[in-house]
């Protein structure tokens, strides 16, 4: 799936998310919600420094793979897969973990067209050979069916 689909589906199942960019660990945009390329650039770079600091914070070896921010009027998500970043800002009070659920499954959606392709060739390589550590695809999730209002008897 190509980096604008993955973040169109993105928006369309997470109404808690307001904005997304998927970004190389260089600062290349692969591709946005935003229609500012600057306002784009902008947040691919706040979260970029947000998991520098966090890894700073940290002082290990092992490096930061998520974040969130949490403001009074919403939140700022980041997930690092590899050399892959996504970012995302939300409403406020969101579902911390499903928010996380959601951006992960958008970088693993456009693996294939955002620079992605050696981790897809290991991840079929592993599912190929049934080898320990295949991933599970989970199920996707979809919106919720507005109820229709039930229309009042005439009496």
């Amino acid at each position: 799936m190509d980096v604008a689909q993955a973040l169109a589906d993105l928006t369309e199942i997470s109404s808690q998310i307001e904005a997304a960019v998927l970004f190389g660990a260089d600062g290349t945009v692969a591709g946005s919600t935003l229609a500012d390329e600057g306002a784009a650039k902008a947040l691919a770079d706040a979260s970029a420094q947000l998991l520098q600091r966090a890894d700073a914070l940290r002082g290990e070896d092992a490096a930061v793979t998520q974040v969130e921010a949490a403001l009074a009027d919403g939140a700022v998500f980041v997930v690092r897969n590899g050399e892959r970043y996504i970012a995302a800002t939300t409403v406020a009070n969101p579902t911390v973990g499903l928010v996380f659920y959601d951006l992960k499954s958008c970088l693993r959606d456009s693996a294939g067209s955002a620079g992605g392709e050696a981790a897809d060739a290991q991840q079929s390589n592993r599912a190929a050979s049934g080898g320990a550590g295949a991933p599970e695809e989970p199920p996707k999730r979809k919106r919720a069916a507005k109820k229709k209002e039930p229309e009042a008897d005439e009496a």
